[in-house]
């Protein structure tokens, strides 16, 4: 999946003769695929139990317009107006709460109930849509608080030059922490090992790889009149020559993108409910003989798509100051095609976290690199969807030469 993305990137960049890897492009390409990742890795899990989830864009159309109503009119009426400290704190939970409780209403009828996956999030899909058109009366609505602007990034919605490095320095050490730990590990249960040199090759490419990142991140700085009006107000001295050259460096949504990454992959991996997914997706009749509360699992799981949701959400509606009719339309295709491209099997059982936000950035690669191209968004989805096919029919081929 690296040697894709990496093809696709360097293929646009040569047919846009260069321009394609300036540091503004390659940070919006990655915000922009912040929201499918987030979703992807929680769609991870919902095919690998062996079912799907197809309402995940109407979810975050509804809970995107929650926040912006929130924001806008339902707290103020409360007596939380513009001025209320936290304000943004407490839309954000409100929404969180209600894409769990979205996700819980499905995989209850999913889980308890006995109706299939693909039927109840298909009218989930359409119902939750409509949905957002009631809430705001088909009308755009926009004016959120500022500090909720920040989740979705921006030059002020960046965690900065400094903080972006001592973010590289921890991944690099974490690197190094991983393989030292994954050695152990293998020499203590009697698998093989690799060589020492094998070690430290992957050791120091992965900290050249990370440093890189951060350091590419830091090259994109604040717009010049954006700097000088922040440096008038804060009062930051007189102006340099040259101006403020004051870095970006990661962005909110990149952040909030690696926190849930390792987060879920923590939970797929090393938490019992992790591992009991992955039971049940191989085999269910063994994980029902087996003890496992099939049923809770599968509910879980769901309770945790609209969490991810919602968190796509914000970082959506952050990103517009505001939600339309439109948020969230045609996530469930890059959702899916996500988490397949990345190597999760339908036939259940297989399939990783890193995978899948690895198959979320290739799906946006593509599209923003044909739109940068020129290409309509109609011809974009015409590839998502030819690469879709492709992605599960290797699948399907493994699956069968492997049998």
């Amino acid at each position: 999946m690296l040697v894709a993305l990496a093809a696709i990137l360097l293929t646009f960049n040569i047919l846009s003769e260069g321009k394609f890897f300036q540091p503004t492009n390659m940070i919006t390409l990655a915000v922009q695929a912040t929201g499918v990742a987030i979703i992807a890795t929680g769609m991870v899990l919902v095919i690998v139990s062996r079912n799907i989830d197809l309402s995940v864009g109407s979810v975050v159309g509804v809970v995107a317009m929650t926040y912006a109503l929130l924001m806008t009119e339902w707290l103020p009426l409360l007596g939380m107006g513009a001025d209320f400290p936290f304000r943004w704190l407490v839309a954000l939970g409100l929404g969180i709460a209600l894409g769990a409780s979205l996700g819980a209403l499905q995989g209850f009828i999913i889980a308890y109930v006995g109706v299939p996956s693909f039927i109840v999030t298909l009218g989930g899909l359409l119902s939750i849509r409509g949905v957002v058109w009631y809430l705001s009366k088909g009308a755009a609505v926009s004016g959120l608080d500022p500090n909720f602007q920040l989740i979705g990034g921006g030059a002020q919605g960046s965690i900065g030059g400094t903080a972006t490095w001592i973010v590289g320095a921890v991944a690099c050490l974490a690197i190094i922490g991983l393989l030292v730990n994954s050695r152990r590990q293998r020499r203590r249960f009697g698998f093989p090992v690799r060589p020492i040199w094998a070690e430290v090759v992957l050791g120091v490419v992965g900290s050249v790889v990370v440093l890189s990142v951060a350091g590419f991140a830091n090259s994109s700085l604040w717009p010049q009149g954006l700097a000088d009006r922040i440096a008038i107000e804060q009062n930051w001295g007189p102006r340099p020559e040259g101006g403020w050259r004051i870095p970006t460096g990661l962005p909110n949504p990149i952040v909030l993108l690696i926190g849930v990454t390792l987060v879920m992959t923590w939970m797929a991996t090393r938490r019992r409910f992790g591992r009991y997914v992955y039971a049940y997706g191989g085999n269910p009749d063994a994980a029902d003989l087996a003890g496992i509360n099939t049923r809770w699992t599968i509910l879980k799981t769901y309770i945790l798509m609209g969490i991810l949701c919602a968190l796509a959400a914000a970082i959506a509606s952050a990103r517009l100051n505001g939600s339309t009719l439109d948020v969230g339309q045609s996530y469930e295709l890059y959702v899916i095609a996500a988490a397949v491209v990345g190597g999760t099997s339908f036939a259940g059982g297989i399939g990783t976290i890193p995978g899948a936000v690895l198959g979320a950035f290739v799906m946006q690669s593509l599209a923003y690199g044909l739109s940068f191209m020129g290409v309509n968004s109609p011809g974009q989805n015409i590839v998502a969807g030819i690469v879709l096919i492709l992605a599960v029919g290797f699948d399907t081929y493994n699956r069968r030469r492997g049998s």
